[in-house]
């Protein structure tokens, strides 16, 4: 297979969902911080400088075909290792004293980054080079080989979310949880392997639940869990039961969502103060602003982003990409899925960015990298399988 028979090599749906949700960042930060909270203009300038960084990042990264790719994950995954463990003891105190998170490392002048959202691209990488490797080494599978593979993914897993959670950084977490169960679920592994995994980890989560309830002291004992933790499970259950912190934030999410209506307010009118809404709360911002329509327009937007990503695996034939893919689509679900289930009450605050669209250089870096990824894909379009044999990939029909 070559690349004459497609001439198409850039895939502009990826690329005009991007944009349009690029758009939508950079007027609702504008909106939020110039002219609702009457700030400056740095925000949403360094918003479009991030975005700019973010471009040059994907261009550089669909330069590597999946034969480069292949050969340079295993490396890429141990600096990411390094670079989580580096952040366990460069984190910024200021920072770790206020907010309780040891997840932003100081770089100067250029501020603060979140590098557990860089290593989540190594991670997706080294996942998918684990499935791709097994499945071609063992060609006849059965429950032992099945199992092997289980053991694999979930060792390359408990590392890097060990070092996160370390940060205290329960919703990263949950995020590197996420692609690896994706992964897992679309690697092949025997579904009678799979649901006792799934009966034990339900089990565990049920236990902890009625801990939560009942004994949280034995919780914080265990040195696992942070007292914030437990304040958010309890806004998110009864979200008025305070007036201060994080109740306070998500019952004003909650009046700015509802009181845009069917088509909101307009660009730039407020009437709800909503702390952060420049960040985590962004789609306050958006549902007070443009309403039901507005939200509803951004959702799709999403669903025409991951429906072009599936699209272009179909097209390319190739194991390794389709399960870099999954990672990366994982990824950017959850972090969906998250802050707008948090935003209107359905899920407990974590802290979760919104993909393209909240402010934050580090988060939106993180994601433009996978999509550099899936847009490496269409631009080199070529199949390959593994030999088993080493490290070489080899082109295949």
């Amino acid at each position: 297979m070559n690349n004459e028979k497609y001439p198409q090599r850039i895939d502009y749906g990826v690329i005009l969902s991007v944009m349009l949700l690029a758009i939508i960042s950079i007027l609702s930060i504008y909106s939020t911080t110039v002219l609702i909270q009457d700030d400056s203009i740095g925000m949403t300038i360094r918003q479009v400088l991030w975005y700019g960084i973010s471009a040059l990042a994907v261009f550089i990264i669909m330069q590597f075909d999946s034969e480069q790719l292949w050969k340079m994950t295993t490396y890429l995954y141990i600096v990411g290792i390094i670079i989580l463990l580096l952040t366990l003891v460069f984190y910024d105190r200021n920072i770790a004293m206020a907010t309780g998170g040891r997840r932003w490392v100081r770089l100067g002048p250029l501020g603060t980054i979140q590098p557990s959202e860089f290593v989540k691209i190594p991670y997706i990488l080294m996942l998918a080079k684990i499935v791709t490797k097994h499945n071609s080494t063992f060609k006849n599978r059965d429950f032992n080989t099945d199992f092997v593979l289980l053991g694999k993914l979930a060792f390359f897993s408990l590392v890097p979310i060990v070092l996160v959670f370390m940060q205290n950084d329960l919703g990263t977490a949950l995020v590197y949880t996420s692609i690896v169960i994706g992964v897992t679920l679309l690697s092949g592994i025997r579904w009678q392997i799979l649901l006792p995994v799934f009966l034990v980890i339900s089990t565990i989560g049920l236990t902890l639940i009625v801990l939560v309830v009942y004994n949280r002291e034995f919780l914080l004992n265990t040195g696992l869990f942070k007292p914030y933790q437990f304040a958010r499970i309890d806004t998110w259950l009864n979200p008025h039961q305070g007036t201060s912190g994080t109740s306070y934030q998500i019952v004003q999410a909650f009046k700015a969502i509802g009181s845009g209506g069917v088509f909101g307010k307009g660009f730039g009118v407020s009437e709800v103060y909503v702390p952060v809404r420049e960040s985590d709360m962004i789609f306050a911002t958006i549902g007070e602003n443009f309403g039901f329509a507005g939200g509803a327009f951004l959702i799709f937007l999403y669903f025409v982003l991951v429906y072009q990503m599936i699209k272009i695996v179909y097209d390319t034939r190739n194991e390794f990409y389709a399960y870099i893919a999954t990672g990366v689509i994982m990824m950017i679900v959850f972090h969906v899925l998250e802050n707008i289930g948090m935003n209107i009450g359905l899920l407990p605050m974590t802290g979760i960015p919104l993909p393209f669209v909240s402010q934050g250089g580090s988060s939106l870096l993180g994601n433009m990298m996978g999509i550099g990824l899936i847009m490496s894909m269409r631009f080199h379009h070529k199949s390959y399988f593994f030999s088993g044999e080493g490290e070489e990939f080899h082109p295949g029909a």
